[in-house]
């Protein structure tokens, strides 16, 4: 199995929302870049909760345009051994330290978790402190989470914006 290693967290000071991933994907490791493949739906599922076109940006200023609405990524997985980018297949995965990083955080309202493994891992680590945030688990963007249409995933990704 691959060993694979996640990106170092896109927050500032002014962070509201932190949404977490799993661990990037094939794709995104190759490119160096969360959500990089086009099939995920991340980029336009956030687009269209600020009302803000991102997939046609290029990468730094989507990452300049979610820090300027206050929103924040990373990933729960800092490490594990996996083939290909299903989360299913995720082996001895070492846990990012969340909580260091949102005790850098001090406007911190929502923590929200894209996706099951996300919300299942993030959620033990935060243990106690995660009820000081409002938590959301949120539909995968993955494209191997197709049972779900889009229409109901931005339905639940719009409840993103009661935080900011």
């Amino acid at each position: 199995m691959t060993f694979k290693r996640c990106f170092a967290p896109v927050v500032d000071e002014m962070t509201r929302v932190l949404i977490l991933g799993s661990l990037p994907g094939e794709v995104s490791l190759a490119h160096g870049q969360y959500y990089a493949n086009p099939q995920n739906k991340f980029w336009r599922l956030v687009g269209d909760v600020i009302e803000h076109e991102l997939v046609g940006m290029d990468y730094a200023t989507r990452l300049d345009t979610l820090l300027e609405y206050r929103i924040g990524l990373w990933d729960v997985v800092a490490e594990a051994r996996r083939i290909g980018s299903l989360d299913s297949c995720i082996r001895d995965h070492a846990s990012n330290d969340l909580i260091a990083l949102i005790d850098t955080l001090p406007n911190l309202v929502t923590i929200a978790f894209n996706g099951g493994t996300a919300a299942k891992i993030g959620m033990n680590e935060l243990g106690e402190r995660g009820r000081q945030y409002r938590l959301l688990r949120l539909p995968s963007s993955s494209p191997a989470y197709a049972s779900v249409t889009y229409a109901e995933k931005l339905a639940v990704w719009r409840q993103l914006r009661q935080s900011n």
